[in-house]
């Protein structure tokens, strides 16, 4: 049975990744022999703005240098709207530098970061058209909107709940999510995210969402958990997670 260790590089305010996470990969392993441990490093933020976000964003190499000195296996960079902010294709970018990082300092791991794995994700799924909500103010959420689509997918409808305290986001409740998306039009949607941001929490809501939507249903945090199992090279099966995480990507 082999054990991995997962680090996340996360926004100091956030909450959520470290819970949600976790809860996934520990019910993938009650179908599979490997266990993980989790280990984080983070980068101050308390305001979802644009500035704090650049700022931010900054400090991510000192994270990945730290989490390297406890030689992880792979780690995420949670905060999509902070990549996503910095303009297109900037998750493939952040990821090759501090995997650069991890290497430089004789502890090599794979990045992902969960703006590159929600694209990736909705690629794998064959996703042409999709639906997105998201706790931002609209100037951001745009931001996200048309990064999502300069990765050559469609968003044909999308929700900003305007929520700017990070922590008003993390408190926000997940069961609020599938009433929010039966009020947007999704009948030609290929998939609905449902939680574009990983601080916002939305496991819980992904099967009322579905059975709601009739469609597949994916949030950062799969999408990122999903990722990771990719960059390990490990099965992604995993309970609870949705059709990302059915093991059939």
């Amino acid at each position: 049975m082999k054990s991995y260790r997962v680090g996340q590089i996360v926004p100091s305010s956030n909450v959520t990744m470290e819970t949600e996470i976790p809860a996934l990969l520990r019910a993938r392993e009650q179908v599979h022999p490997e266990t993980f441990t989790f280990h984080s490093s983070r980068m101050r933020m308390k305001k979802v703005t644009a500035e704090e976000l650049r700022a931010m964003d900054g400090d991510s190499d000192r994270c990945a240098q730290e989490l390297s000195d406890a030689g992880v296996a792979v780690l995420g960079y949670a905060c999509l709207v902070a990549i996503m902010s910095m303009g297109p294709g900037y998750h493939s970018e952040s990821a090759k530098r501090l995997r650069q990082v991890t290497k430089e300092n004789d502890s090599e791991a794979p990045v992902v970061t969960s703006a590159g794995a929600l694209v990736d994700g909705l690629h794998a799924m064959g996703a042409k058209k999709v639906a997105v909500v998201a706790p931002y103010m609209k100037p951001l959420t745009e931001m996200v909107v048309e990064y999502i689509r300069a990765e050559g997918i469609e968003v044909t409808t999308w929700k900003a709940l305007e929520i700017q305290d990070n922590l008003a986001v993390a408190a926000h409740d997940p069961m609020n999510l599938p009433d929010i998306v039966a009020d947007m039009d999704t009948d030609d949607v290929d998939v609905v995210v449902l939680s574009a941001c990983v601080q916002m929490p939305s496991l819980r809501a992904v099967p009322r969402a579905e059975a709601i939507t009739g469609k597949p249903v994916v949030t950062a945090a799969i999408a990122t958990t999903w990722a990771m199992l990719k960059a390990l090279d490990l099965d992604t099966l995993v309970p609870g997670g949705g059709a990302l995480l059915s093991g059939k990507y």
